[in-house]
């Protein structure tokens, strides 16, 4: 799969875990793809930024929800 078509696919779902990181204060914000090693970096904002729990929020839902629906997706990480 080509680099754009893939974060447009991961920006997809991206914008659609938006709202729900909203609600507590916080956003989301893509940063890279990376096709080959299939890792996505994202930056969380808001209160994201600062909560201890935005580790598991990250991996247990982010990356869960972004692997779910674009399975070339690895792996992802807060930059």
């Amino acid at each position: 799969m080509e680099v754009g078509q893939l974060k447009e696919k991961v920006q997809a779902v991206v914008n659609k875990i938006r709202p729900n990181l909203a609600m507590d204060g916080g956003d989301i914000e893509l940063v890279d793809v990376d096709v080959e090693g299939g890792v996505v970096k994202v930056r969380l904002k808001g209160a994201c930024a600062g909560c201890p729990a935005s580790q598991m929020t990250l991996k247990m839902y982010v990356e869960a929800t972004i692997k779910r629906e674009v399975p070339e997706v690895k792996s992802v990480v807060a930059v």
